[in-house]
Order: C-alpha cells, then structure tokens, then sequence
C-alpha cells in the first residue's frame, strides 16, 4: 500500500489526507478496488500466460501508475507486458461503469501491472538498460523511447533496426539519460494497435541539480477505441484504425469521477501557497486543450526542451498534440477550494452521453477536504468513509 495520496509525484501522505478529511484510514478502503461489476477487484498479479483471446482468462485488474526512480536500483529495469482488466470508472455514477475488458499493461520488476505504464524516473547523466522481458508473452513487442538520443539498434523500432522482441524473447535496450526532461516510452511493433491496448508510459530525466516544486505531478492523457478492447476480449465488434472513433477519454488511466479517488486515481491535492508542477504526457490520438480553473500557470518545458525564461508567460489552457510532452507551473493562491482541471473539447469530458465524465481532474486544496462537497465527490468517485 502506498504512503502518497493523488496523482504520482511528490503530493500529500495518507496520513495527511486522512488528518485532513477525517476519514478513517480502515474504512476509506472500502471502496477503493471494486471492479466494473461491483465485486471486489482481483490481487494485481498475474498469469501473464494467459491467451489473450480466451474469454474465460482470470485476469488481473490494474493498477494505478507508480514512480521507478531507476537511481536507486542500480540503473536497470525490466519491463513485462501483462494482459489484464482495466476498471476506466468501476461505478454507476457519472455515466458509469465504464471498463476495458482486455488491455496490455506494463509491469515493471516486481510491481503491479498499470495502465499507463509505471513512470521510468532518472536523472541526467545516468545512463540506464531497460529489459523487454517476453518471455511468458504471447504477442511481439519492442520498447522505444522518445527525446533521447540513442543508438540505432536501441531505437525500438522493429522494421529498421531488424530486432523484434518475441513471445518467450528477451531483450535489453540501453538508453541514455541525455536529453534532460519529460518523455514517452510505447510498444513500436504494430503501433497503431499496442498503444491503444495500453503500452505506453512517462519516462522522466531530471536535469543535474534538479531541485523538486512543493507539489510534483505525472499526468498521462489518452483517446480510447473501446472496441479494440473488446474484440482482443473476444466480443463480436468490428474494428478499424481507419475508422477509429474514441468513446474513452481518460488521465492516468481513468474517467471522472474515478479520476479524484485518492488512492485510484490522480488527484492535484495542493496547500494553499505551494509551487505545483506537472508533467503531462499525451499518449492519445487526437490533440487534447488542458484547462485549469481559477489558476494561471506557465509552461516551463515542452517535449524536453526548457522554456526561457523570457518566453514564458501566464496562461490557462495548454493544447498537446499526439505524443507531446508539456510541463506547466503555478501558485496554489486561489481561494481553498476544488477547481476544475479538464480537456475543453467538451465530447472529451463526457462518459458516454453523460456530461461531465472523461478527461476531467481537479485541483483540490487540502483546507476544503473537510466540507460537505468534498464528501459527495468521494462517494462519486467510490471513496467511502
């Protein structure tokens, strides 16, 4: 059980959220893992071995995206596809329950499989190998990681490098941490469908003498085809990349309200007076204008590159395109309360016909996690006091 409460990053402890709240630590975990039908999730493990056609698979749910600092393991990674569940909103509020029956996420070592896939953080200047491990896999896969300068057979890419990693296939991928800044890391083998089943992660360089804001964030936004899913689960669905109509819009994984549960999803938890940085990766297909109500805040990196400080100026919605990477800052000095954070193409922030839903967050001061209208977001998103 973690000890951080909202998105991954640097936020507020457990202890803190339930100080602040008053919801006790053994009930408020009632209602943190039911699966899409209502019953109580399964373990996060799984039988990786498991066809993933096969309708009857038990297969794991996932779990949220947790932070690799690869510093403190010696510079390595290994990373497993797992073929699991994915509860998007597991209950019957806003337009729910929406799920993906089959997804491919990315396990790394000894952790829980995720969608997205778990953040690979390191610093500048500290190189590291990430292992492709396939061996109980049934599809081809490959790793390849954006911004960073690397060498050709290291590229990820299968048809020009001429390295596909197999089912039952290792294979180990060295990257260099030389390109300072926020990254996306995917499956580059029959692309146009493994990211859509999930294969995607934020991997982080911190430049040298890196020096953290109050409240640090990792926000990864994605477009779903829900139909993909569900033809890979074995549903009589008719899919197309050519005819691909997204119906699942979600942040870290997840669809409001499920996107501010505390523990399940990723909410910008914030006190009054801190510096707050995210780091946003779109890992979709269509472009999505990130909002924030009643905060101003800057963009001080965008795809690895560093903003000068002359260039940058106050503004409130930032748009990123497919596989763009922006990181944004701002004071928390708005009046302690809960403010939206969303994507303005409005059809984005629905679940289904119900409004709003999908690719909505919010910034939520710890000073109103006390009130009335706090309690009846969290009985939205399934946290139960």
């Amino acid at each position: 059980m973690k000890d951080r409460i909202g998105a991954p990053g640097l936020g507020i402890s457990r202890r803190d959220f339930v100080a602040a709240t008053g919801i006790g630590a053994a009930t408020a975990l009632a209602g943190c893992t039911s699966s899409g039908d209502g019953s109580q999730a399964q373990p996060a493990t799984a039988d990786a071995s498991s066809a993933d056609e096969d309708e009857g698979a038990d297969l794991p749910w996932t779990s949220p995206p947790e932070v690799v600092n690869v510093d403190e393991q010696g510079g390595s990674v290994t990373l497993r596809s797992v073929p699991a569940k994915h509860a998007v909103h597991p209950m019957d509020s806003m337009g729910g329950p929406v799920e993906l029956p089959r997804v491919w996420a990315f396990q790394a070592d000894d952790g829980e499989p995720s969608v997205p896939g778990p953040i690979i953080r390191t610093t500048e200047g500290n190189d590291i190998e990430v292992t492709l491990d396939n061996t109980d896999a049934d599809h081809a896969h490959t790793l390849h990681f954006h911004g960073v300068r690397k060498t050709w057979e290291n590229d990820g890419v299968p048809t020009t490098t001429g390295i596909t990693v197999g089912p039952g296939e290792k294979h180990t991928y060295s990257i260099p941490a030389n390109v300072p800044g926020t990254h996306l890391y995917h499956c580059h083998y029959q692309t146009h469908r493994h990211i859509d089943m999930g294969m995607y992660g934020i991997f982080r360089v911190d430049p040298k003498g890196y020096e953290p804001a109050d409240k640090e964030y990792f926000f990864t936004l994605k477009d779903w085809d829900s139909r993909l899913n569900r033809q890979y689960a074995g549903e009589d669905v008719q899919y197309s990349t050519r005819d691909r109509k997204p119906d699942v819009f979600t942040i870290n994984g997840k669809s409001l309200p499920r996107t501010l549960h505390p523990e399940d999803g990723s909410p910008i938890i914030v006190d009054h007076g801190d510096t707050v940085r995210l780091h946003m990766v779109n890992a979709g297909y269509m472009s999505h204008p990130m909002h924030t109500h009643n905060h101003r805040f800057r963009l001080v990196e965008k795809d690895g590159g560093q903003i000068p400080e002359a260039a940058r100026h106050e503004e409130d919605i930032t748009n990123l395109a497919p596989a763009e990477r922006h990181t944004i800052e701002f004071e928390a000095d708005a009046d302690p309360g809960i403010y939206l954070m969303h994507c303005h193409k409005v059809d984005h922030a629905m679940n289904g016909n119900s409004y709003p839903g999908g690719m909505v967050n919010g910034i939520v001061y710890r000073d109103a996690m006390d009130s009335d209208v706090f309690a009846d977001v969290m009985e939205y998103a399934g946290y139960e006091g």
